[in-house]
């Protein structure tokens, strides 16, 4: 388990690499109407409540882009992001999908990456973004975020959660953030009060393309810790994403790729 603990540390940038480029046609659009899409931190330990929220809609503007409306190419480019953000969504929840308790919670990594653990935030971070940040709060406060808790609470399930706790709030919280993103149009205001005043003005948009990597990001993660759990892959159900081979293929497959290190380290 070790070994394979460590390979998914050498592979997981190569999986999450593998899944932004999945999503470069969305994040292309995306580019042409929202501007700034760096990575997401991660939230503090309690999200505060935005102290302003958002009222309404704000209409489109007009305009021609490139011989559209500018209010087309706003919804085209909400559709690609929003169907980003699910299929994302779907390929980290499915890592879970017959897995006992104590394998959906075992930290696989030094810094205790586990399945369960990656759920738990995710949901919670998007509920952050996607919810009281453009004045749609989600209806539920989380123990995990209270001043009370304990750092990095969000990241596992305690003693007392269940995986069928952490998974029916994975479905409220998702449920909360798709209606959210369906209603609102791209240009609707958001304020994240944890950004500090000069960049705390934002918009739903810019969120919702930072919760795309976010959720990418983890959905690589989960793609490793799984693997290293059971030998499951791929981004979708029964669906690999690999060539198929025997395990003595890949045995032996891996085994050049580990003797090609060990000679590069011996050539320097």
């Amino acid at each position: 388990m070790a070994a394979a603990a460590d390979h998914g540390l050498i592979l997981g940038g190569a999986v999450v690499a593998v899944g932004l480029l999945r999503l470069a046609p969305a994040l292309l659009v995306a580019h042409r109407v929202l501007s700034g899409a760096a990575a997401m931190p991660r939230l503090p330990r309690r999200y505060p409540r935005a102290s302003a929220r958002a009222t309404g809609e704000s209409p489109g503007r007009r305009g021609r882009v490139g011989g559209r409306c500018q209010t087309a190419c706003m919804s085209d480019a909400g559709t690609d992001l929003i169907d980003s953000l699910l299929e994302q969504r779907d390929a980290l929840r499915w890592k879970l999908e017959g897995l006992s308790e104590r394998d959906a919670r075992m930290p696989m990594t030094p810094t205790g990456t586990n399945l369960l653990g990656l759920v738990k935030h995710v949901a919670s971070v998007t509920v952050g973004y996607l919810g009281d940040c453009v004045g749609r709060p989600f209806p539920e406060e989380l123990p995990w975020f209270a001043d009370t808790a304990e750092e990095n609470a969000d990241m596992w399930a305690a003693p007392g959660e269940s995986m069928a706790e952490i998974l029916a709030f994975w479905d409220r919280a998702w449920a909360h953030a798709e209606a959210v993103v369906r209603e609102l149009p791209l240009d609707a205001p958001a304020h994240v009060p944890w950004w500090g005043p000069e960049r705390a003005d934002t918009t739903l948009g810019h969120l919702l393309v930072r919760c795309v990597a976010e959720v990418a990001r983890h959905a690589g993660h989960a793609d490793i810790v799984r693997e290293a759990i059971d030998g499951a892959v791929g981004h979708r159900r029964a669906v690999s994403d690999l060539p198929e081979h025997d395990e003595a293929w890949w045995a032996a497959y891996v085994e050049r790729l580990r003797a090609a290190a060990e000679a590069a380290g011996d050539a320097r």
